[in-house]
């Protein structure tokens, strides 16, 4: 899948996969929580929180703002594989495309809910409440930096 055909609809492909994932998930676990199930084990367990702000709680109430970034920083990332479609290596699109779909299934609900929903707590670690969007992000960014510095951009 060297044509650059080929890398676009894979990136779209990809996106729209793991933004149903990100968003279908955060609908099954909170309608779940809220309809009186719970669940709990060593790791971690569903807790669910309504997040105004961003990572960390930072920025709370910021929602407008928060929104023009997502909107800002997805696009910036799509203009990068389009206008370098060619040199980049396909396991670097799919990282873009998961980075993509974090950011815009969070963008998602704060547009139509006016809030993030988050639901994951880990009982190992004192750290904020999550969602899958949020490991999307996490992942997209930490394999992105890791491709840059290891490998070059490719």
């Amino acid at each position: 899948m060297n044509t650059s055909i080929g890398k676009y609809l894979f990136f779209i492909l990809c996106f729209i996969f793991w933004l149903f994932l990100a968003l279908f998930s955060s609908k099954l676990i909170v309608d779940n929580l809220t309809s009186g199930h719970h669940y709990s084990n060593a790791l971690f367990n569903l807790h669910y929180l309504k997040n105004t702000g961003a990572a960390f709680s930072l920025l709370q109430n910021a929602r407008e703002f928060l929104i023009i970034v997502s909107i800002v920083a997805t696009t910036l990332l799509c203009l990068y594989v389009h206008n370098n479609i060619r040199g980049i290596h396909l396991i670097s699109v799919s990282f873009i495309s998961l980075l993509c779909a974090g950011i815009m299934s969070n963008c998602h609900e704060r547009i139509v809910l006016g809030f993030v929903r988050d639901y994951i707590q880990l009982n190992f670690i004192n750290f904020p409440i999550f969602n899958v969007a949020d490991i999307f992000i996490t992942i997209g960014v930490i394999a992105l930096v890791g491709i840059l510095l290891f490998y070059k951009g490719r």
